[in-house]
């Protein structure tokens, strides 16, 4: 029996399998809901982790001393990172920051410290855990796109009244001297189009070259596409042309997309601050985790550290992963008035957060955050994950 190689190699396959299945819609046969299920199953099985913690610990222990040195243990985190589908390190500072809390975490904050191999399961065993939590509150879908969503999108009722508000949107069709190019109106009204019209992430550089581009040259020629100026009636008309090529290339080379949802209203907030005895319980356990140093000198810095200890329980993002729910972490922080500087005791800063988390809840519950993400899942995967490969039989 074939063992994929993979958590996304495993998802991929199911997503793949959907196709020709009997019963449901088109698009729900094409796409795979990611709750976390496979990682706890993975948990219980206590055997099966032993083996996994022992093949990757000898596979990352390159001097085979029996510690991970921080350079051995940044292709584990690495690979955490691909497995839950964040962009390579270096490549967005809005998940950078991750990398270097899990290597920290790993390494008790020290640039030489190492990790054994029952500190390495720990650790592993929280960063798994933490994943499935995550994935459970967050499923993760992993959508099949063949062209058939966005062909039916296209014939459907939908099309004119959604190009028609892209177009006004973006100010394009304009009669004036300075009006946008037919190439370029097409191409910014695609990027507005989602995975829910059936168009996979035109940002994405491999669809941009190997579906995008070729389907663009079925359209006018590309020097009357630059220099012609767009009419509404022309880019009604281009536009259906594209999507139609493109929901052509996407049949030839169907294109695998994990997308998520998060909808930041506050309400997690709400439901923490009435649960009296787990807002005290989880208070006195990051007071508790606090370095010396921060409860004699408070700071933004500290109270943004805390409040992301704070975050699974109060169904919020890590601060520097969502911006706008940063913006409200920083406004409500000012609103609060912590003093900077000032040294803050144990009740004071209980109140402190408990205020902040009050203050965040409200902003939130006034102007709710939604934030939907789709990543181009490629096969295969640039430097595929190892850390979840299955280790090998033995018999």
């Amino acid at each position: 029996m074939e063992r994929s190689n993979s958590w996304f190699g495993r998802w991929r396959k199911k997503a793949r399998e959907g196709e020709g299945q009997g019963g449901g819609r088109p698009r729900d046969r094409e796409k795979v809901v990611v709750d976390g299920s496979e990682i706890r199953e993975l948990m219980e099985d206590r055997e099966a982790f032993g083996m996994l913690v022992d093949s990757k610990f000898r596979q990352l222990d390159a001097d085979g001393h029996g510690m991970l040195s921080v350079s051995e243990l940044r292709p584990a985190v690495e690979d955490i990172g691909a497995a839950l589908g964040l962009p390579a390190e270096g490549a967005s500072p809005n998940t950078d920051h991750i990398y270097s809390e899990v290597v920290s975490e790993l390494t008790h904050g020290t640039s030489q410290g190492e990790v054994s191999k029952a500190e390495f399961q720990e650790a592993l065993s929280d960063i798994l855990l933490g994943m499935a939590a995550g994935l459970k509150r967050d499923p993760l879908v992993i959508l099949r796109m063949d062209g058939e969503d966005l062909r039916d999108f296209v014939a459907g009722s939908r099309y004119e009244p959604t190009a028609a508000a892209i177009f006004s949107q973006v100010g394009f069709g304009s009669d004036s001297e300075d009006a946008s190019s037919l190439r370029q109106c097409v191409l910014a009204a695609l990027q507005k189009l989602t995975v829910d019209h059936g168009v996979p992430p035109a940002s994405d550089t491999w669809v941009a070259e190997n579906i995008v581009e070729p389907a663009l040259q079925q359209l006018l020629p590309a020097d009357q596409l630059e220099q012609q100026q767009a009419s509404r009636d022309d880019l009604f008309q281009q536009l259906k042309k594209l999507l139609g090529a493109i929901a052509d290339r996407l049949q030839e080379q169907p294109v695998i997309v994990a997308h998520t949802e998060n909808h930041y209203d506050g309400s997690g907030v709400k439901r923490l601050l009435a649960n009296k005895f787990e807002l005290d319980k989880l208070l006195d356990s990051v007071w508790k985790g606090l370095p010396a140093e921060h409860k004699s000198k408070a700071s933004k810095e500290y109270l943004i550290a805390a409040l992301d200890k704070m975050a699974d329980a109060a169904s919020l993002p890590y601060y520097g992963a969502v911006k706008e729910v940063d913006a409200v972490v920083e406004e409500s922080i000012k609103t609060v008035g912590v003093e900077e500087g000032k040294a803050a005791d144990e009740a004071e800063f209980k109140k402190s957060l408990t205020d902040i988390l009050r203050a965040i809840m409200l902003r939130l519950n006034d102007n709710p955050v939604f934030i939907s993400t789709d990543i181009v899942v490629h096969e295969p995967l640039s430097g595929s994950s190892t850390l979840f490969s299955s280790p090998p039989l033995t018999t």
